[in-house]
């Protein structure tokens, strides 16, 4: 899920609002209006960002010289009407630079991406807007106001509202001088995209539909890029091992050695930063307003999963090394790139699966229809086509109802194209805000396209796509009744934004659900027995897929600790390794094309937690029924609508009817033997 962090505040993807509806749109709603969805050429960008940042820029100088008493609905909405246009033209931008055909285009966007965090920045070290907020006396305002306010307050002091002006100017250069290189690192990994070349016999052991997609080139050779539709099939199903080691070589020097110097410049100033606000080091810094709020806690976490997913890790691990060794007897150790593979060999000889059978039942096509009618099946919605711009033709627009009313909008950009965002996000372009505007997202992907022909996925695509279709789901739903964007869609406490994705997933391994698209190329539906293969083979392999979880939970947070080490690479396959059942080989690079080191930086645990709630919230369906639609209204009432009105912890409390316990994930994790 994208992000953006302005001065310490954070804006767009934990924008949000609460409290009761406003009469009317407001004068920034109209000046915010669509996206350029169908921008022509980089002045149309450029253009766009100008008036952006003109209006921004007035509206702060506006706030900054208010006269009068400081006023909720006065001071705090014209705070929150600056975070509407940072927040839309952040998303916008960074929507550009993923998406866009061109590089130039795309450079536009990455371009404005960081002139408006720059402007952001300033706003967040305001001294003058930040006493006016302070002024506010909002004793009689609600509980939700009274929360964003106080927020707000504690987003203005993390950054260091409270240093001399010189520190201050000298805070701001070091966060403007991040936000350019979060930009550059991330768009260094969409352009880093590689690819190899291969013998035609090469891919013995791939599905005959990846083949006929992959006709040698006049020198003889497949070309296989490090792409998802491509890595996925040939890691997971290429008897070759020379050509999963090749592939995974590149893989895992994506964008190295360009984005170590980036990397290095953002760890050593977020350790600046750190020092200058008084605190031990970065890690301490970003966890302060999250439900894990000290390193303390994340690193307590991070033990407790690994003691309970460890043991299940060693048995998986203990199958994979029997079946490597009945292919080569001669085999010491599992390699990392014949993992997949081989788990692929032991869910076929010890769980009777074989996911290159089950593949077949996943077009693209019809597993889009299936998740919008789970959706609406779910939560009593209706969703249809949205006829509007876009910026490519295989971009697929939507709109939400809710009993008639429109709810929300989105757009679907699921296929690879040269350039492309690389993996699968996200990407909030406007907030919800009662009775003014409507929430608009985008899902960025890369997806196989098409029907039986060209469209087959993976069931691991499956639950990807569900998965980033939640954080939509919660940018709507959590956008419908908020007075402050601010507090609209997924505003929570960062370490809370997965779960709800997280907990969908669980769809994917639901007959009922699945039985309504995952159909073969004749129509013939999934048979029961096979799904309930899927669900025998699906925990195994959890330990081992934990225990790399919270390997990368480990290299994000130990990275924070203190300034940029010696060799970068050397220092994350250490912390990596001291979790990871499989270790990273000495010639890997995986921290050059690791992009959630510039959004989440030290809190990669996100996703770990985030489980653990998902595990515990989804108890609820399994007693109720997953396809029980009061318990899914209950739960879209209390979890995804209200946004960041309420504690994360108290969303979960109120669903549960208890506070968050890890056995649920003990649980699961535990299961195969």
């Amino acid at each position: 899920m994208r992000s953006a962090m302005f001065g310490g505040l954070m804006i767009g993807t934990i924008l949000g609002a609460a409290g009761p509806a406003m009469a009317a749109p407001r004068p920034v709603d109209t000046f915010v209006g669509t996206i350029l969805a169908d921008a022509p050429d980089a002045a149309t960008i450029n253009a766009r960002c100008n008036a952006y940042a003109a209006e921004i820029n007035r509206q702060i100088t506006a706030l900054e010289h208010e006269k009068g008493k400081a006023t909720v609905n006065g001071t705090l909405q014209r705070f929150d009407d600056i975070g509407v246009l940072i927040a839309s033209a952040s998303g916008e931008s960074g929507l550009y630079r993923e998406v866009m055909a061109d590089d130039v285009r795309r450079n536009a966007g990455a371009d404005c991406e960081v002139r408006i965090s720059t402007i952001g920045n300033k706003l967040g070290l305001s001294r003058p807007v930040y006493e006016r907020l302070k002024a506010i006396d909002a004793a009689k305002a609600d509980p939700a106001t009274r929360l964003y306010l106080k927020r707000t307050l504690g987003a203005f002091e993390r950054a260091g509202i409270a240093l001399p002006a010189a520190q201050r100017a000298k805070a701001q250069a070091i966060q403007d001088r991040l936000s350019e290189l979060g930009t550059t690192f991330e768009k260094n990994i969409a352009d880093g995209g590689a690819s190899i070349e291969a013998d035609p016999a090469e891919l013995a052991g791939l599905p005959q539909d990846f083949i006929d997609a992959h006709k040698p080139g006049a020198n003889g050779k497949v070309k296989i890029t490090t792409a998802t539709p491509d890595y996925g099939p040939v890691m997971s199903y290429a008897a070759s091992d020379a050509l999963r080691k090749r592939l995974y070589t590149v893989y895992m020097n994506r964008a190295y050695p360009q984005n170590d110097a980036a990397l290095r410049q953002m760890l050593d100033l977020r350790q600046q930063l750190s020092a200058m606000l008084g605190r031990k080091d970065y890690a301490a810094l970003v966890l302060e307003d999250k439900m894990l709020d000290t390193p303390a806690k994340v690193e307590a976490l991070i033990a407790e999963m690994a003691a309970a997913a460890k043991p299940a890790g060693d048995r998986d691990l203990a199958k994979k090394l029997t079946a490597l060794k009945a292919i080569d007897p001669a085999a010491a150790k599992l390699e990392p790139w014949a993992s997949a593979f081989v788990t692929q060999k032991v869910q076929r000889d010890l769980y009777s699966f074989d996911s290159q059978e089950v593949r077949k039942y996943f077009a693209y096509n019809n597993v889009r229809d299936g998740i919008l009618k789970l959706t609406q099946d779910l939560f009593d919605v209706e969703i249809r086509p949205w006829k509007t711009a876009k910026w490519d033709p295989l971009v697929e627009t939507y709109e939400v109802y809710d009993h008639g009313k429109l709810i929300g909008r989105f757009y679907f950009d699921s296929h690879p194209r040269p350039g492309k965002y690389e993996h699968a996000n996200a990407v909030p372009l406007r907030a919800g805000i009662a009775g003014r505007t409507v929430p608009l997202a985008a899902l960025v992907m890369n997806l196989p396209a098409g029907d039986h022909t060209t469209g087959l996925m993976q069931h691991g695509d499956v639950e990807t796509f569900l998965h980033e279709f939640g954080h939509l789901l919660h940018h709507i739903f959590g956008g419908q009744t908020q007075r402050w964007a601010g507090q609209s869609g997924v505003a929570t406490e960062w370490d809370f934004v997965e779960a709800p994705s997280q907990m969908l997933e669980e769809w994917v391994y639901d007959y009922d659900t699945l039985k309504t698209f995952a159909v073969d190329a004749k129509g013939n539906p999934i048979p029961p027995a096979l799904v309930e293969k899927l669900n025998n083979a699906r925990y195994f392999n959890l330990g081992m897929g934990d225990m790399g979880q919270l390997a990368y939970s480990n290299v994000s947070l130990g990275l924070h600790r203190g300034p940029a080490p010696a060799d970068i690479g050397g220092k994350v396959r250490e912390l990596a390794n001291a979790y990871a059942m499989v270790p990273l080989p000495d010639f890997t690079q995986f921290q050059d094309s690791f992009g959630h080191l510039s959004g989440y930086s030290a809190i990669y645990y996100t996703y770990r937690w985030s489980k653990v709630i998902a595990d515990d919230m989804f108890t609820q369906f399994q007693k109720h029924g997953m396809r029980d639609k009061a318990t899914a209204l209950r739960y879209r009432q209390l979890v995804l609508a209200p946004g960041g009105t309420k504690p994360a912890a108290q969303l979960v409390q109120s669903f549960l009817g208890r506070p968050i316990s890890l056995d649920a994930y003990k649980e699961a994790v535990a299961k195969d033997k």
